[in-house]
């Protein structure tokens, strides 16, 4: 009975999520073309086309990559929600993996595919009620905002988020996190224009990480 449940709420999950990507997508792409046509300043498609060539295949590389990561963490529901509503590195992948370890629940199983839905629509729900209260008592608290004491916090929110989290993991190998950590350290410092290409260096420190795991494996029979 639960099987029958699942492979239900599976198909329509992906039915909603088809629909509701394609909406979005139709809406995101036209919304330039209508305003354009509304106002008499339609964008220059050749411009356009050169602008993408330049810029565009970079973020198409790593829309892939993102894709191949974190749907198998996220599952059919949670990846339909996070790709729609976006900002998946700072808020969503932080916000499932969290509820994940809570729960306690593996990738690739019912229980998770609930879990990441529930926790990344709650984020998306909490995302816009912030968003709408900060729009709402932006102008008070612009001094506020503004202040140099609060920049420093400002500018470390992002890796202040997943050094915490990335702790919860890291702890259980220590000797597999280690290598591949300080390997891109190092990569970073030394090229630090790859910092900017963050999505795409997941590929080959996965792939190291992977590798790494695979040896210990066999050497011992463990990775802790």
């Amino acid at each position: 009975m639960n099987e029958l449940y699942y492979e239900k709420y599976s198909r329509t999950t992906h039915l909603i999520g088809r629909s509701v990507s394609a909406v979005a997508l139709i809406l995101l792409v036209g919304a330039p073309f209508l305003i354009g046509s509304i106002l008499g300043a339609l964008p220059d498609l050749g411009a356009v086309a050169k602008g993408f060539l330049s810029v565009g295949l970079i973020w198409t590389i790593s829309s892939v990559v993102e894709f191949l990561v974190y749907t198998p963490m996220l599952g059919s529901g949670g990846g339909y929600l996070a790709f729609i509503t976006g900002n998946l590195i700072n808020m969503k992948i932080p916000c499932a993996m969290n509820a994940r370890e809570i729960a306690g629940t593996s990738s690739g199983t019912p229980e998770n595919e609930i879990i990441s839905t529930l926790s990344i629509a709650a984020s998306s729900l909490t995302t816009i009620t912030i968003l709408a209260i900060g729009v709402i008592l932006l102008v008070p608290l612009q001094p506020i905002l503004q202040s140099e004491t609060l920049q420093p916090a400002f500018a470390n929110v992002v890796p202040a988020l997943f050094g915490a989290m990335a702790y919860q993991y890291f702890r259980k190998s220590i000797k597999l996190a280690c290598v591949p950590l300080v390997i891109m350290t190092v990569l970073f410092i030394f090229v630090p224009s790859l910092i900017s290409q963050t999505s795409i260096m997941i590929i080959p420190s996965g792939a190291l990480t992977i590798g790494l795991a695979y040896l210990m494996f066999k050497k011992k029979g463990s990775i802790a």
